[in-house]
């Protein structure tokens, strides 16, 4: 067994670190036993997180039990939907690198042995799971579970998602001040990351499949008992784990990428999953390039539709059978998933998911009978995104296959929804939202405003919009986001011009502007780049060193 922590607490030369160690508890017995670090980004202000604290001492009661010694210290958490729509939302993907340095960082300072990441929401997950391939030490992850959904008076389930399109339709004038108030006081009734299959949820999912969560982490509500017997489990597992010397890197792999981008595409996660797992794939030094995801997305059908794709949320995911009953699903097709890879359970995924069934084939579809034949996100290429875009197809109207239409240029997210609210936009028209890209926003911030407005004005069906941003897990509709390069670096989306005709096909996956490369060319070299939005400060630094969204958004060295 390897004792990472003997660097602070062997020896003669170390006496002054145990007098240190002797004054926050640790005892003459402790220093024989493994030093286990909680990663906990708790929070007041952030529903997902409200309640680690109460998860965390249960980890640590149960991690005392096993043998280890649990040290709890914090992170930051930016909640994803209190920072939607103004200057907060640059600050969320960005918040990823922070948080990934923070954990690095007090991993590294005090020589924690092994490691418990409990995180719930959208950026919090995933800069968690970079610092644990960073770090490569035994890890384990835990999520505060979803929010049940709320209830209106007259029964009918709400989410997050659903205030936003209340907004839209108020502003259309097709529901009262008094209703938009009624959904808003119901749609968040308690703790935990929001009802829909939104990005904290889909990242919570996708950790089990990929290895580093146990079974149920992605489902179990925030609000059941069994949520704290999962808390316990991860307790008493991590030193089980510690003691096995079984490291992130053992079980992140090529094959491991493959099973939680094929969860996500069946069960039709959020976009912002590929961005996160190409991201985890570059830190552990795997090639995984775009295009991997699109090959892949056309052998993986679409099992589930869960909200904003439709009324169920994850509370009836999880009675239907969750992720063990959809990879059990899929395991049925031929090399789609690999069942031989390891888990933080320490057994294979095959034995974790092992006698898990479909519970309900309204929520969870057989694969006989899938909502498609391909995978609820789709990859699009073409002369708009040479390197690549990303849509969440799962949340489009399967009426729609293609979209044709003019362009309706704004230079940010802003601009934008003054131009949707002042009625600049019509029927069949794509909405382009530019400089918003991981460089240009800086941040890649998230369009959620916009797109629900565009649905609650009753426009999801004919109007399209496409940004070289970003969009929430709760966005539907024809949105395509990631759009790479981006305008910032003079990617061809910057090259756009109101009335242009742009062409999105979901059948051939592929996004167009109809110019020829002559004039392409020729705007290329008319073209000039805007003045950065901040000179100073944590987001002018991460805008000079962030790559592009196809890669991952990741900070270059």
């Amino acid at each position: 067994m390897i004792y990472l922590s003997s660097k602070i607490k062997t020896g003669v030369d170390r006496a002054p670190h145990r007098s240190l160690l002797r004054a926050v508890g640790v005892k003459d017995e402790d220093m024989q036993k493994p030093f286990i670090g909680l990663a906990n980004s708790y929070t007041d202000i952030v529903p997902g997180h409200i309640h680690l604290r109460r998860l965390a001492e249960v980890v640590k009661q149960s991690v005392r039990e096993a043998g280890g010694v649990p040290f709890e210290f914090d992170t930051i958490a930016v909640d994803d939907g209190i920072a939607m729509g103004h200057l907060g939302m640059r600050y969320s993907l960005p918040s990823r690198e922070l948080i990934a340095d923070s954990v690095e960082t007090m991993v590294k300072a005090h020589c924690f042995d092994a490691l418990v990441c409990i995180a719930s929401c959208d950026k919090i997950v995933p800069g968690m799971l970079l610092a644990a391939v960073r770090l490569n030490i035994p890890t384990i992850f835990l999520s505060g579970g979803p929010m049940p959904a709320g209830r209106l008076k007259d029964g009918k389930a709400v989410d997050f998602s659903t205030v936003y399109e209340a907004v839209g339709a108020y502003y259309k004038g097709h529901i009262t001040l008094e209703t938009l108030k009624e959904i808003e006081e119901a749609a968040c009734p308690t703790c935990g990351s929001c009802a829909g299959l939104f990005t904290a949820n889909s990242m919570n999912c996708v950790s089990e499949a990929l290895g580093m969560a146990f079974p149920g982490n992605g489902t179990l509500l925030s609000t059941s008992s069994e949520r704290l017997d999962l808390a316990r489990r991860v307790g008493q597992s991590i030193v089980r784990l510690w003691e096995l010397n079984l490291k992130p890197l053992d079980i992140i792999t090529e094959r491991a990428l493959d099973n939680a981008f094929a969860l996500d595409l069946a069960i039709g996660g959020s976009t912002n999953t590929v961005l996160h797992l190409l991201a985890l794939a570059n830190e552990a030094g795997i090639d995984y390039p775009l295009d991997r995801v699109d090959k892949l997305s056309s052998r993986v059908p679409q099992l589930c539709k869960l909200s904003p794709a439709s009324d169920f949320h994850l509370e009836d995911f999880a009675a239907a059978g969750g992720v063990s009953a959809v990879l059990q699903e899929l395991s049925k097709l031929d090399k789609v998933v690999d069942l031989k890879q390891i888990t933080v359970t320490t057994k294979t995924l095959g034995e974790n998911i092992e006698g898990a069934e479909i519970c309900d084939s309204r929520v969870i579809r057989p694969v006989e009978q899938p909502y498609s034949s391909s995978g609820g996100i789709a990859v699009l290429f073409g002369n708009l995104a040479p390197e690549g875009s990303v849509v969440k197809v799962g949340a489009v109207d399967p009426s729609i296959r293609v979209h044709r239409g003019k362009a309706v240029v704004f230079n940010s997210e802003d601009e934008a929804l003054i131009g949707i609210k002042e009625g600049k936009i019509s029927r069949g028209d794509v909405v382009v939202i530019r400089y918003e890209g991981p460089k240009g926003g800086p941040g890649m911030p998230e369009m959620l405003a916009p797109t629900s407005m565009i649905v609650g004005m009753g426009l999801g069906k004919e109007v399209a919009l496409i940004t070289d941003g970003r969009f929430s897990g709760a966005t539907r509709g024809i949105c395509v986001g990631h759009i790479s390069p981006e305008a910032a670096v003079g990617g061809p989306i910057a090259l756009i011009k109101d009335g242009d005709i742009v062409k999105i096909n979901l059948e051939e996956k592929s996004i167009t502007v109809e110019l020829s490369p002559e004039e392409m060319k020729k705007r290329k070299a008319d073209w000039k780049p805007i003045e950065p939005r901040f000179r100073s400060g944590y987001l002018a630094r991460y805008s000079m060193l962030v790559g592009s969204a196809s890669k991952g958004a990741t900070l270059n060295p």
